[in-house]
């Protein structure tokens, strides 16, 4: 297994520049990494670094809040394909998913990834705000929407993935969708075990770090 291709090497801080999204762009050239996650604004920037490259541009949408409108969501996310991105990481509204306005969520979804057509959409539902069936039901209506993840967290909010969640998220999609884990994975040793329990993808931004411990281990 080949811990680099699990990676989406993340930068989304609000004050990154664009040096930094260079340099980003750069060290996922270097380790091969799956692909880069950034703000929609960056997205052309990143598209420009990586291009001929095999590293793929991953932007967020709706980003970190997911409670902007539909048709918000929408724009930013034909945008970011538009200037290169081939996969979209968007957030849940968790104030329908707390109203039980699950038709709403659905639309949401739906809406978004029928607007990106082939691209990868991957939903993230921010578990530290969520009950065990609350996460439940939010990948029920993943997996209705027809998106193609489940992210467990921004890593903007209290706290990120829980082996836990991926417990829950697993035994709900039954291999219909993929996972992602982020927020709070900043070591190789805490990467692989979230794979092993069957996260398909990392996002971290400590991807370099987390290489150079895993070259370490193996050379060791």
């Amino acid at each position: 297994m080949e811990l680099n291709a699990y990676i989406d090497h993340t930068l989304l801080k609000p004050t990154a520049t664009e040096r930094q999204i260079i340099s980003l762009c750069n060290e996922a050239i270097t380790h091969n990494f799956h692909s880069v996650c950034v703000n929609s604004g960056y997205v052309a920037i990143a598209e420009q670094a990586l291009k001929e490259t095999p590293v793929k541009v991953c932007s967020v949408v709706g980003f970190p809040l997911g409670a902007m409108s539909t048709k918000s969501k929408i724009y930013e996310a034909q945008s970011a394909v538009n200037m290169g991105a081939t996969e979209i990481d968007m957030v849940m509204n968790l104030g329908f998913l707390k109203s039980r306005n699950f038709v709403a969520i659905l639309k949401d979804i739906s809406d978004v990834k029928r607007a990106i057509g082939h691209n990868t959409l991957k939903v993230i539902l921010e578990i530290s705000e969520l009950s065990k069936n609350e996460i439940v039901r939010a990948c029920e209506i993943c997996l209705d929407a027809n998106a193609d993840f489940v992210k467990t967290s921004t890593g903007f909010s209290k706290s990120g993935a829980t082996l836990t969640a991926i417990k829950i998220i697993k035994k709900t999609l039954k291999g219909q969708a993929k996972i992602k884990a982020s927020g709070g994975i900043r070591t190789a040793e805490t990467a692989l075990k979230y794979i092993e329990a069957g996260v398909d993808r990392i996002g971290t931004s400590s991807g370099v770090s987390m290489m150079n411990e895993y070259h370490s281990q193996l050379t060791y």
